[in-house]
């Protein structure tokens, strides 16, 4: 009977040793995939390292971009409205000009007489000057 008992337990042992050498089987394949996992891993971070490195260096580009934009605005704004100061005094000059010729021209008529076609043509259409020159934006042409 000892030879039975001692061949039962070396059976389950064999069994056991067995279903070992399985599992370290399926083990060793999973740690395989794990590997291989682990290396697309590491690509994948290198490529978003380097994609963030130019993301970088774009996003600074656009900052000296942005800021050589906002400077060259700015002048080119200031031109704009010192333009637009000194329209808007020769349009005031040109006005007050244009009342001197009118009060001129009325002196110079005879007292009572009508205002001629020229004269009263000249003076609406001085008026029309003076009023398309305020509403047109600086810098377009009559």
């Amino acid at each position: 009977m000892n030879n039975g008992i001692g061949l039962v337990i070396e059976g389950l042992v064999a069994i056991l040793l067995v279903l070992t050498i399985g599992y370290c089987m399926v083990l060793n394949s999973r740690l395989k995939m794990l590997k291989s996992d682990e290396q697309a891993l590491k690509a994948t971070i290198s490529e978003l390292i380097t994609a963030t490195e130019i993301a970088e260096r774009a996003i600074a580009g656009l900052k000296l971009t942005v800021r050589d934009c906002d400077l060259s605005l700015g002048e080119r704004l200031r031109r704009a409205e010192h333009l637009s100061d000194e329209i808007g005094c020769q349009l005031d000059e040109g006005k007050t000009v244009l009342e001197r010729l009118t009060r001129i021209a009325l002196a110079a008529r005879p007292a009572g007489a009508p205002l001629g076609p020229d004269v009263q043509a000249l003076a609406e259409a001085a008026q029309a000057f003076a009023a398309r020159a305020r509403v047109r934006p600086p810098g377009v042409a009559a």
